[in-house]
């Protein structure tokens, strides 16, 4: 969620939507292999990707301070800053693709699809494949429907910032980022143990 805000915040809507959606692509493989694999794997294989994961999503962090730093400045005079600044946005589909690797790099669907999700879909899908498509449909409807809904409103209400709050809702996204990242890494570690 802090990804979509902070890719809405500086590169509008339609970026922070497209992070928004990365569990359309990243989590189909997640399932099947939560399902399929982490019951055969050794403990220490979700360790190392909760790890790695931690570290991206601390990288990300580190990105979004540095980005704020880089920002041109507005006017002096001016109360709102008009975006983008010197700083290229990325693509969109390196939004997508940085979404999509947060996500496939976090170890919570993982444990998500292998201890609820999955025997939640199984159950549903044995008493019928229309309640196992129901759960489907409702999970990432409320999943995607919520990080869409948050993408907009940053989206819609970031060019009413100031230069300076821009700036500052940046910088304590960017903090709020690596202090995820460093706990989901620590988790991971402990998760080693």
């Amino acid at each position: 969620m802090t990804l979509v805000i902070a890719t809405s915040l500086r590169e509008g809507f339609w970026h922070g939507l497209r992070v928004a959606v990365a569990p359309f692509i990243t989590d189909l493989p997640i399932i099947l292999l939560s399902l399929f694999l982490l019951s055969r794997l050794p403990p220490w294989t979700l360790a190392v990707v909760g790890l790695a994961g931690g570290l991206y999503v601390v990288y990300l962090g580190w990105e979004t301070i540095r980005s704020a730093r880089e920002a041109a400045p507005s006017l002096v005079h001016s109360s709102t800053v008009d975006r983008p600044s010197t700083v290229d946005p990325p693509s969109s589909h390196r939004a997508l693709r940085r979404g999509a690797l947060v996500n496939a790099l976090n170890p919570h669907p993982y444990l998500f699809w292998a201890t609820v999700g999955g025997p939640t879909l199984l159950a549903a899908w044995s008493r019928s494949p229309w309640q196992g498509v129901a759960f489907l449909v409702g999970f990432y409807a409320t999943l995607v429907g919520s990080k869409v809904a948050v993408a907009a409103l940053v989206g819609s209400q970031s060019h009413r910032f100031t230069d300076a709050w821009y700036r500052r809702i940046l910088v304590a996204l960017g903090v709020l980022l690596i202090g995820l990242g460093a706990w989901l890494a620590w988790g991971a570690v402990q998760l080693a143990r």
